[in-house]
Parts: C-alpha cells; structure tokens; sequence
C-alpha cells in the first residue's frame, strides 16, 4: 500500500530532512503548502523550528490551523514536530510574549528551568504503556533534542467515554512532555528525523497508523 504523506511548507522546519527521514521508512511524501493536497494526503506533517510567535504567523499564512482542525474533524492524522508539536497547544509565551497556538490541546508552551538552555543532544523518554509511537524501542533509546521551551504541565483530562491521551515524558531541568498519542494527533518535542534509527522506528509505527 502507497502511503501518501504531505510536509506542511510553511516557511519553518526541517523540510527536507524530514522528507528524507519519511521516504526512507517507505512513505511517498510531498513538501507542499497546498490546501487541498494538505488536507487529502494520507498523513500530515508539520515541522517546526525557531520562535511560537514566528511559526504561528507562518501556519497562519497557509492556513496552517484550518488544514489541521480540518484533518482532526475527519480523523485525518496529523504528526506535529520540535515547535510544530508546540504550537498544537493553546498558547505559546517566549521572551514575555504571549502568542495564540492552534488549541488542539490546553496547555502553555514556556521556558524550561534548566541551568543550561537550549536542551540539545541525545535524551531518553518515559513512554506509557500500550504506546504504539515507541513500540519495539528499548526504553533506554535516546532521541535528539534541540529547544528551549516546552510544556512543562499536561492539563487534558479525558471525560466518560474519550480516552485519555498518551503522553511521554522526558527531563531536563524539569520534565517536560516530549510526545503526545490522541487519536489522530500526534505529536513529538525531539526530532525524529534527526534521530538515526530510533527516530526511522517512530516514524515507521506512525506510518502503520495510517492505513
């Protein structure tokens, strides 16, 4: 089976890094701001990197939060990477400047308290059980990081009859959550196309949530 998969261009990620990392693990993917090829292709991706309030502005140019909300309402899975996970939650504060996100999720993206910033290199993650994202992965397995800010708290609270989100953990300073699994939403802090074969592994079970 053809696994159709569009990197949402919207001035800010590593595009093509991202497109080598999907067509490696078998996906056929297109980088693109195209409204209608985004909402029609099998999975989305939305990198990022950089400041919320420039990535926000960016995604806004293309309809970025449209294409996304769009996606969601149809069960139509999205994989949000480093500040593309980030501005999926409902506000963004960098340098004392409060920015809007998508509101996917409830939650404040904000500066860690770590004695050294930016977190960047290798850092192993706490995943939950019954995780299809890191099924097959050592619990021991690194991935690569590079960010200053993140989501320290996890405020979603499924009610009767929703269940709760996936969510893994790593630390640095402070823990902060490195991934999310909610259905068709997805989303990790670190880079998984910057991280080797573990990241090919992560890319590839979501890959097999999309058929």
């Amino acid at each position: 089976m053809v696994v159709r998969v569009t990197v949402l261009d919207y001035g800010s990620g590593n595009l093509r890094s991202a497109e080598r990392a999907l067509a490696r693990v078998g996906a056929t993917v297109t980088v693109s701001s195209d409204y209608t090829q985004a909402l029609e292709a099998d999975g989305l991706v939305v990198p990022g990197v950089g400041a919320f309030a420039a990535c926000m502005a960016g995604l806004r140019a293309v309809r970025g939060e449209r294409i996304i909300d769009r996606r969601l309402s149809a069960g139509r899975p999205v994989l949000g990477i480093c500040v593309g996970m980030q501005i999926l939650f409902e506000t963004g504060i960098e340098h004392g400047v409060t920015t809007e996100g998508c509101g996917e999720w409830p939650g404040t993206v904000e500066r860690l308290d770590a004695p050294v910033l930016p977190h960047m290199g290798w850092n192993t993650v706490s995943a939950p059980e019954g995780s299809v994202l890191f099924d097959g992965l050592d619990p021991q397995t690194r991935f690569y990081f590079v960010h200053s800010y993140g989501v320290r708290d996890w405020e979603l609270k499924a009610g009767p009859g929703f269940t709760d989100p996936l969510v893994t953990w790593s630390e640095h300073g402070v823990p902060f959550v490195a991934a999310v699994e909610n259905g068709p939403l997805t989303a990790t802090q670190f880079h998984p196309e910057k991280s080797g074969d573990a990241g090919a592994q992560l890319l590839t079970n979501w890959l097999g949530t999309l058929g």
